[in-house]
């Protein structure tokens, strides 16, 4: 897929609606949260080179809201991440979960993981915490949030990010990284991973992690545990020892409903106790 051009950029900036293709049949057991009493539904998001579209949801009434960033997966802001922001405004977040690759493609409509991975290994870091910079922007301009009660949190691709907007952003007031890769090689778009800021984080995030997961090896938790020491953070990892990846995504086989819920209960706590 050739990237979009500024224009048609502009002019195609939707969210996707159901699930990503890649990660069909669904799972009978997926979570709705319904949006009851809310205001929810596709935003956009103005940043640097135009607009990008975005998934939120909040209460229906009231304002000055705490501010939840809520970071893809791999396959895009699809129904689990879009769900995953109601359930935070079910408890009095506004949550936004922002495009993130949407220059480099529409990755939702792809129906094998093998063709999203080349789109997504050209999403920029830069870009990414610059388009998150805009919609925190956003989100206490626009839409009733309040910055200073900030917290992020995200899956998979979007776990890794969490660990490098914290440290982007020392505004925010807590994260919790689900399952994202703590080490990697360095590339020209990705020049950081989280193991590289750890000893420097200032913003405590809580890292959710499973024993069981193939592609994020227990060595390289223990290897951003022992950077964390030396931080200031106050950060902590959860290692779930029977957990795969994806043990949250309650819509594929990997979801492991103890865990997950134990996870959720943690994500909770974690950004109470830190003044989110």
């Amino acid at each position: 897929m050739k990237e979009l051009t500024r224009r048609k950029f502009i002019a195609t900036a939707t969210v996707a609606t159901g699930f990503a293709l890649a990660v069909q049949p669904i799972s009978a057991g997926v979570i709705t949260t319904n949006a009851k009493g809310l205001v929810a539904g596709a935003v956009k998001i103005p940043v640097k080179d135009g607009e990008i579209p975005a998934y939120r949801a909040a209460p229906a009434t009231g304002n000055n809201f705490p501010i939840v960033l809520v970071i893809q997966e791999i396959f895009g802001v699809h129904e689990h991440i879009q769900d995953i922001t109601r359930r935070f405004a079910q408890l009095g977040y506004l949550a936004i979960a922002p495009e993130l690759f949407v220059r480099q493609g529409d990755v939702s409509k792809l129906s094998k993981i093998d063709e999203i991975r080349p789109i997504v290994a050209k999403v920029p870091d830069t870009q990414v915490l610059s388009d998150l910079d805009a919609t925190v922007d956003w989100a206490k301009k626009s839409a009733k949030g309040n910055g200073e009660k900030l917290g992020i949190t995200g899956f998979c691709w979007g776990g890794r990010i969490v660990w490098l907007y914290a440290a982007h952003n020392p505004q925010v007031k807590a994260g919790v990284a689900w399952y994202g890769r703590l080490v990697g090689d360095a590339t020209e778009l990705q020049p950081k991973y989280p193991v590289d800021i750890a000893s420097k984080l200032t913003v405590p995030i809580l890292g959710l992690y499973g024993g069981k997961d193939t592609g994020i090896s227990l060595d390289t938790v223990e290897q951003m545990r022992e950077r964390l020491q030396s931080s200031s953070s106050k950060s902590e990892i959860i290692v779930y020892p029977d957990a795969p990846h994806a043990f949250f995504a309650d819509y594929r086989p990997s979801y492991r409903e103890k865990e997950a819920q134990d996870g959720w209960k943690r994500l909770l706590a974690w950004f109470k106790q830190n003044g989110v």
